[in-house]
């Protein structure tokens, strides 16, 4: 079964909620049904939280050291600089994630737009 299997103006919305949606949200129900029966602090919990900040962090690296698509064209001491200021300001503000993540995307949207448009 692949995207372009069927010829049918209904076949990508199905293949989309049969390979996209329907497995994660099995394991989103999962989470929220075993979630009342878990301890907060049990070996099993302890490993999920760690397995997730470990994908959040591989994406970010990929993301800031592979980049694919218009970010790939920014050089990387501008990705490290915002990933850099994006954690400073999360850690100096409140510990609120969407500071962090504005800040850094002022400095990298900021910086980029300018080298377009003021002439060298």
């Amino acid at each position: 079964m692949t995207f372009t299997a069927y010829d049918a103006p209904w076949w990508p919305f199905l293949f989309i909620l049969l390979a996209g949606w329907l497995p994660t949200d099995i394991w989103r129900f999962l989470g929220v049904y075993f979630a009342g029966h878990v301890r907060e602090d049990s070996a099993f919990l302890v490993l999920a939280r760690t397995l997730a900040t470990a994908l959040v962090a591989a994406v970010i690296a990929k993301l800031v050291l592979y980049p694919e698509g218009a970010l790939a064209g920014s050089p990387l001491a501008l990705r490290l600089s915002a990933m850099a200021l994006g954690f400073l300001v999360y850690v100096t503000m409140g510990r609120k994630v969407y500071r962090g993540v504005i800040a850094g995307e002022v400095l990298l949207v900021g910086y980029l737009w300018l080298s377009q448009h003021v002439p060298h």
